[in-house]
């Protein structure tokens, strides 16, 4: 064979690869550059610490209970629990004491405060039990409680904490959604009176049916809740002061951060040469945000910036753009960690894995240093390896045509998900120091990863199925359920649903402890999740750059309130 036809081949395979057709970049490097804020200035930060002050004050202020536990759910809700977290545990320790026995927070008495009680303990992993305050909210038609919407709306919020065996809770959510649906529909009651009387109700009860809060991301909704905040009869104009401009310094050095983002991914320019792949820096910032939006996990932002970057690339490789005879030695460069693996593969590879080498080893040093640099980078390969690892199988599986047990499916996508790779790197963030406990992490944290790592594969799953199946990608989970049991595509969506709220509830049981210092890991694996719930709420968020996806990073870096 000459060489002229074995470059026409190869150039002919080029020709035949297939194609996504994902849309070009949205978010510039001109237009992020121009990013700019005032909040960067000095004078505000001083301001911010002024206003905590005055606020610290209302928790020694001769408040009832209940006023302090809407005072301290509204902190959590307006982004500020970082600057009050003593004085809410110390108040949640003493409510916990108090609360062992529950006959003041009976559903008979006062509702309203039982669940939100009953929420901020178990958010913050206390051991609470929700027959003990829940019990009687079957009976809830039978007194005022049935006739006013903020308490069904605030049931329903409280219901989505439920652990393995809590079937009251379960029971309450279904009764709540029903009821809340119902009013919505109703021309006649006085519970629609009320919903008409007040546009956010009606806004509460809509965002709390689409997507309960403790599946949202909570920075993304910051401006939501401000704008409800704004309009309650008793609001405190302190707090809300508070609320913007802590807003508004956060938005400025996330703004500094996706600048400073953007420059490395221009200075890399590799991006030509993977064009056919997704080219996400700022959904990628945005999922990075949502994990952990404080100013203490800069670094965590960057690393996960550049990870989820690589991992949409990579994906794409493996769906897409490659030929499966050049997957293979692919597969074994990133096992042996050796690109002389693929010196005869195509440029594109040669570049993917050369970046993805660099870019772990630089996270390696930031999070090791020279002592453990190699202690981390084990970890940081093995479970990079596991990825590709979990993708040749996909890629496989579509080559021969076979579509896998919903179980079968199961067991390797949630690797594929990135689940592992994000919370490996929030885990490493959230140490105090790189130690041999690392060793532990895969033994503790499995289960924890497993079902963070669930439902960020289905809720990719439902929300890019449509579009999948159009391109002929590889089975999703919906249709291997179809496939598996002979089913509609309606019953698949609704059993898929089924697993996410099963893995939500033992994600609850393994964040269900009071450890302060686990707390930062544990919260930023359930934003790993609400972020999934997040990008693919209403289709894919990754592929399609210009319409929900695109409102919140107008939001979070854009836009101050």
């Amino acid at each position: 064979m000459t060489m002229t036809s074995s470059m026409n081949e190869s150039e002919a395979k080029l020709d035949m690869r297939r194609t996504a057709n994902y849309k070009p970049n949205i978010w510039k490097d001109d237009f992020l550059q121009s990013l700019a804020s005032k909040y960067e200035k000095e004078e505000f930060a001083m301001q911010l610490n002024k206003w905590v002050i005055e606020v610290k004050c209302l928790f020694v202020q001769e408040l009832d209970v209940l006023q302090k536990l809407e005072l301290v759910d509204w902190i959590h809700k307006l982004g500020l629990a970082s600057h009050f977290e003593k004085e809410i545990d110390e108040f949640l320790q003493t409510i916990f004491v108090s609360a062992q026995n529950f006959n003041k927070f009976k559903v008979k008495d006062n509702m309203h405060m039982s669940t939100l009680c009953f929420k901020l303990l178990r958010l913050h992993g206390y051991h609470v039990f929700p027959a003990d305050i829940l019990s009687n909210f079957l009976d809830v038609r039978d007194n005022s409680f049935a006739s006013n919407v903020k308490n069904i709306v605030e049931l329903l919020e409280a219901s989505h904490l439920g652990l393995d065996g809590e079937q009251i809770l379960e029971e309450a959510k279904k009764f709540a959604i029903n009821w809340l649906k119902d009013a919505l529909k109703s021309t006649s009651s006085s519970i629609n009176i009320e919903l008409c009387d007040n546009n956010m109700v009606v806004q509460r009860v809509v965002h709390a049916l689409e997507l309960p809060s403790h599946w949202r991301v909570p920075w993304f909704d910051v401006k939501w809740h401000m704008n409800q905040y704004q309009t309650i009869e008793h609001m405190d104009p302190v707090l809300l002061e508070l609320a913007k401009l802590n807003f508004n310094i956060i938005q400025a050095k996330l703004q500094k951060e996706v600048k400073e983002l953007s420059r490395w991914w221009e200075k890399l320019g590799i991006k030509e040469e993977l064009r056919f792949a997704r080219n996400r820096l700022v959904e990628s910032f945005m999922c990075a945000a949502g994990v952990a939006f404080e100013a203490k996990y800069k670094s965590l932002r960057k690393w996960l910036t550049k990870v989820i970057i690589f991992v949409l690339v990579i994906d794409d490789i493996y769906d897409i753009h490659a030929s499966f005879e050049e997957l293979n030695p692919f597969t074994m460069a990133f096992h042996r960690w050796d690109a002389k693996e693929i010196d005869e593969l195509p440029e594109y590879m040669k570049i993917c894995f050369n970046a993805l080498q660099d870019i772990t080893n630089e996270i390696a040093y930031d999070i090791g240093g020279e002592k453990n640099f190699n202690m981390v980078l084990h970890y940081l390969k093995k479970t990079w390896i596991e990825f590709c690892k979990a993708l040749y199988v996909e890629a496989k599986w579509y080559q021969m045509g076979y579509i896998p047990s919903l179980q079968e499916y199961l067991n390797n996508a949630w690797i594929t998900s990135s689940g592992p790779l994000i919370l490996l790197h929030s885990y490493f963030a959230t140490m105090c120091e790189v130690t041999d406990e690392i060793d532990d992490f895969p033994d503790i944290y499995e289960d924890l990863v497993y079902n963070v790592s669930i439902i960020i594969r289905l809720c990719n799953d439902l929300g890019t199925a449509v579009a999948e199946r159009e391109r002929g990608d590889a089975a999703s989970s919906i249709i291997c359920y179809m496939n598996e049991m002979n089913v509609s595509e309606e019953e698949a969506r609704k059993h898929i649903q089924d697993i996410i709220n099963s893995a939500w509830r033992k994600i609850n049981g393994h964040c269900s402890t009071p450890i302060s210092w686990m707390g930062p890991f544990f919260n930023q694996a359930k934003n790993a999740a609400r972020v999934a719930h997040t990008l693919y709420l209403n289709g894919d968020g990754f592929g399609i750059q210009d319409r929900d996806i695109k409102k919140h990073i107008l939001s979070l870096v854009v836009e101050p309130f």
